[in-house]
């Protein structure tokens, strides 16, 4: 049985939640077989993950009850009028909880307020769950696909959302 937002504070993520972020994505990861956080490479991204996103110009959060990180969500913009959205993860006592939804509406008003007409993602074709849920709030799969080249032998899918 799980909470749902009670008690769930969402705020802007700061160096100290760090550790718990890398271990939240981390969880989210182990549930898939051979998919692995890849520190020094793809994921270099993450021990200095609120800064990145601050000099990238974008923005990232965290979602915590009690002060455990139970959810993160980032954007950052990607081109002209375009927002990429990065890092949504939940933690599995917190799914379908409506967290993800909240997290997502974050990063859609967001889009919306620098005038961004569209926001772009990348999810590993093994988050058929995550597929499900993008699906669900209004993004399409324009066909694309990318190999990351990574320890994961990961895949990816762009999923767009026009605004």
């Amino acid at each position: 049985m799980t909470e749902g937002l009670a008690n769930i504070i969402i705020r802007d993520g700061a160096p100290e939640d760090t550790d718990q972020v890398i271990g939240l994505i981390g969880r989210c990861f182990a549930a898939y077989p051979g998919c692995v956080l890849d520190l020094p490479g793809l994921d270099a991204d993450l021990p200095r993950i609120c800064d990145i996103f601050a000099r990238q110009k974008g923005r990232f959060w965290v979602a915590e009850r009690a002060g455990a990180v139970l959810g993160c969500i980032g954007y950052v913009p990607s081109g002209q009028d375009v927002v990429e959205l990065k890092r949504l993860y939940v933690d599995a006592s917190t799914r379908r909880s409506g967290l993800a939804t909240a997290l997502l509406d974050l990063v859609l008003h967001a889009a919306q307020s620098v005038h961004a007409t569209r926001i772009d993602l990348w999810s590993d074709t093994r988050f058929v769950e995550a597929h499900a849920f993008y699906h669900k709030h209004g993004f399409v799969m324009p066909g694309q696909m990318r190999d990351l080249h990574d320890p994961s032998n990961t895949t990816e899918y762009l999923f767009q959302k026009r605004l």
